[in-house]
């Protein structure tokens, strides 16, 4: 200290100090109600802005309160340079992690507006936030007068050595980029990759892309592979897609009334059942003469891939039902069976019906 303590110095360091707790509680109460004026907008920015403010305002506030109290007390330059260092780098770090949180939730949202999904790729908001701490830090030492030219030679030199120890991670983050700008794969597609994974993509990170199989089960398959294997899309370019249900029916039937059935029995299917594609116009496509019967295809539409199985399921049920009240036949397969025995040759056998 330059002199003694007097009360008037201690007096106007508890103003100060009251001062900075009052304003960070008047800070609380005013953003508390913004907060709730955020909820009623459309856009959700704001709401990660006011509950960032709501977290680093009022420490803000303290920060200056004990600043003020700090130059009201007959404390000596070093003390005095030592106390204002150690606030002003709490409150810088305090709003680098408030910025850091404001920047990826601002990126999270962009994300998920664009793609249009619930889930979004996480590798953009932890990169984001990395780079904003990163920042915050250096600032943090160039505040203190450390200078941050020999940290920044440092980890140029250490570079090469930590990209060698972590190759196998920073092919994974690369993957990830690579496949998010490039839009391969995004939140929220439908995936089945040539080994024989297959499912909705819930979230793409620096290190792995996770995939929510139908019933649920999660496969985590990291990036590299994802960006170097054999893989169909089903939601790009268009997640509408056609699905085909092979039916036959037997020789004798009248193909024009069986094809007439059929797309009806498929128009009511696609407008009554949920997950079909109203406008789309079923087909009917005979192909096989086959040992007891004749086979043809029928193309249904489907919202998304998932909803192909109930389509199917709903069709063959109807289309069964209607053929049994049409009459017209479904035959099982037939054939002739000769029987030998040593050199003896049992025939005629009767011909039987054996089912496939």
């Amino acid at each position: 200290m330059t002199r003694g303590l007097t009360l008037d110095d201690a007096v106007l360091a508890g103003i100060s100090t009251a001062a900075g707790l009052a304003a960070a509680l008047v800070l609380r109460v005013l953003l508390r109600w913004l907060a709730k004026q955020a909820l009623k907008t459309q856009w959700g920015g704001d709401d990660i802005i006011v509950d960032v403010l709501r977290t680093v305002a009022p420490w803000a506030a303290i920060a200056g309160g004990l600043a003020g109290a700090a130059a009201a007390l007959p404390l000596n330059r070093p003390v005095g340079q030592a106390v204002n260092h150690i606030l002003t780098a709490s409150v810088i770090l305090a709003a680098s992690f408030a910025a850091a949180r404001v920047v990826g939730g601002l990126v999270r949202t962009v994300a998920q507006s664009r793609s249009g999904v619930a889930g979004s790729a996480t590798i953009f908001v932890n990169i984001t936030r990395i780079a904003v701490l990163a920042m915050g830090f250096l600032i943090i030492l160039q505040t203190l007068g450390i200078s941050i030219a020999p940290l920044l030679t440092a980890l140029g030199v250490g570079g090469l050595a930590i990209a060698l120890a972590l190759k196998d991670t920073l092919a994974n983050l690369f993957a990830g980029v690579h496949i998010l700008v490039s839009k391969t794969v995004q939140p929220g597609d439908y995936i089945r990759l040539s080994s024989g994974e297959e499912g909705y993509v819930v979230d793409i990170n620096w290190r792995n892309t996770v995939v929510e199989q139908l019933n649920n089960n999660r496969v985590i398959i990291p990036n590299a592979k994802l960006a170097g294997t054999n893989m169909t899309n089903f939601s790009r370019p268009e997640q509408k897609l056609s699905v085909t249900v092979q039916v036959g029916v037997g020789y004798e039937s009248d193909l024009e009334h069986v094809e007439r059935i059929t797309i009806d029995v498929a128009e009511r299917v696609m407008k009554e059942v949920s997950g079909a594609v109203p406008d789309h116009d079923p087909a009917v496509r005979f192909h096989t003469f086959g040992d007891s019967r004749i086979g043809f295809t029928v193309i249904l539409g489907v919202g998304e891939f998932s909803d192909k199985y109930r389509i199917k399921h709903e069709f063959i049920k109807r289309l069964h039902q209607r053929y049994r009240a049409e009459g017209i036949r479904i035959p099982a397969p037939e054939r002739t069976v000769s029987l030998r025995r040593d050199d003896e040759v049992v025939i005629p056998h009767p011909r039987a019906e054996v089912a496939s």
